[in-house]
């Protein structure tokens, strides 16, 4: 089975998460992806993230009657903070008869050299890229090129949705209009347990 392995704090999860891995899920080689809930980024703050076991509920109800995409909270039992490098060794040895793909941001392909392993994740596993809006500045530098012609690099066309969960939580916060941004049942339970407010 070929795995796409989405990984992200999900903080919390909403339908451009969703548009990437329906697309990775259905128009790639890919069996199933697996969203993989991140305890912690060791490239952002730790404010305004929600509890881990409340971000993976959250995940598991915007997935429901998604038979390809499923989730994983597989980082929570290593080190924090996780670094996609040995989570990715963590779970090909847990799981031996399955091939997994990285699937990221195009920002974060532009800043790749900034990720612990670079080098080793580029050349062992094959890395399916999304467009997403970056920094025109982030796109300089020869060694961040190099990545984007890597033999293990794709990159494809998934429709952009213009939404971040940062604002999505600013527009809690600020009790601004959520329901176009989240799945139903997701937007139901932050309004109902008042998450991010």
């Amino acid at each position: 089975m070929k795995v796409g392995l989405y990984f992200g704090t999900f903080n919390p999860i909403h339908n451009g998460h969703l548009v990437v891995a329906d697309y990775m899920a259905t128009q790639t080689d890919l069996d199933e992806v697996w969203l993989v809930v991140s305890p912690q980024n060791p490239l952002k703050k730790e404010e305004d993230l929600l509890e881990d076991n409340l971000r993976l509920n959250l995940v598991k109800m915007g997935i429901q009657q998604k038979d390809k995409i499923q989730v994983s909270d597989i980082e929570f039992e290593l080190p924090i903070p996780s670094f996609t490098y040995q989570s990715l060794l963590h779970i090909q040895t847990k799981y031996q008869d399955y091939e997994f793909v990285l699937i990221i941001g195009e920002d974060n392909l532009a800043s790749f050299t900034k990720w612990r392993n670079h080098q080793e994740i580029a050349d062992n596993f094959e890395i399916y890229v999304y467009p997403r809006k970056m920094e025109d500045s982030t796109l300089t530098g020869s060694q961040t090129e190099t990545y984007y012609t890597h033999k293990n690099v794709k990159l494809f066309d998934v429709p952009m949705i213009p939404i971040s969960s940062t604002d999505i939580r600013s527009n809690i916060k600020n009790t601004e209009y959520i329901s176009r941004f989240l799945p139903q049942s997701v937007c139901e339970e932050v309004q109902k347990n008042q998450l991010y407010y």
